[in-house]
Parts: C-alpha cells; sequence; structure tokens
C-alpha cells in the first residue's frame, strides 16, 4: 500500500509540475553582435546576450562594447526594423553606459513579436555618433 500511495504521490506531483512551468513562460536566449552604423570610421565589437521571459515579456539583457569613438552617452531598443534599416525608439537601456551593462526592459506583445521575427535591434550612441555609432540586430533562440 505504500508504494502505490508514493507511486500515486508521483503521479500528481508531474502535472502541477508541468502547470508551473507554463504558467512561468518560456525562457529563450537573446543575442546580437556589434556592428558600426552606416558611415561610423571606427570598428566596435562587443555583444547582446539574454534571455526572452515570454510570460513576461521581459528581456534581461548583457551588453559590452568596446572601440566605438568616445563614451556612450545614450542606448536604446530600437524597432520594428531588418537589418540595415532604421526605426524609432522601443524602449531606453538605462545608463550608466559602462561596458558591461546588464539590466531588464519589459516590452509590449507588439514588440516581443518583433524582437521574435529579428526586427529589434540595440543602438549605442556616443557624442560624436548622436544617432548612433554601433548597431545589434537581436535574434532569437
Amino acid at each position: 500500500m505504500r508504494c502505490s500511495l508514493l507511486f500515486g504521490g508521483l503521479l500528481l506531483a508531474a502535472p502541477i509540475a508541468s502547470s508551473i512551468a507554463v504558467a512561468e513562460g518560456r525562457t529563450l536566449q537573446v543575442t546580437g553582435a556589434f556592428v558600426p552604423v552606416a558611415g561610423a570610421n571606427d570598428h566596435p565589437t562587443g555583444s547582446v546576450t539574454g534571455t526572452l521571459n515570454e510570460k513576461r515579456n521581459m528581456v534581461t539583457y548583457r551588453i559590452t562594447w568596446r572601440g566605438l569613438s568616445g563614451a556612450v552617452v545614450a542606448a536604446h531598443f530600437h524597432g520594428p526594423a531588418d537589418p540595415g534599416q532604421d526605426a524609432g525608439v522601443l524602449a531606453p537601456i538605462q545608463g550608466p553606459y559602462t561596458s558591461p551593462l546588464s539590466g531588464a526592459v519589459v516590452l509590449t506583445p507588439e514588440q516581443v513579436k518583433e524582437l521574435r521575427a529579428g526586427r529589434v535591434y540595440v543602438n549605442l550612441h556616443t557624442a560624436a555618433r548622436p544617432d548612433g555609432e554601433a548597431r545589434a540586430q537581436l535574434q532569437v533562440h
């Protein structure tokens, strides 16, 4: 009798655990590599790594860079835009702007849809290039 109760308890625990995982939402990887924007003379390097929590529409990120003309004075998520196209700001990235920079941002469901489609990028702005000096188009895996 003890074995059947224990066995029954394990059967009941499995559906509960999977329900909790569904309630928390899937977590997906977000990545991107920086390239210079058109006309920039510098050769920036760096990347964006992070996760997308689909349930909360939250992107956590870690951004690294070097090789810019100067200090980063602003950073944003931009979109929707395909690689090489420009778009407006979707969400600001809070400073202080030192590499590495970590944080989180909550997007709207429509913005998450664009992120999943590869149509969101991170733009780093400097005093020399106030419209943006380095860009990382994001991909969700």
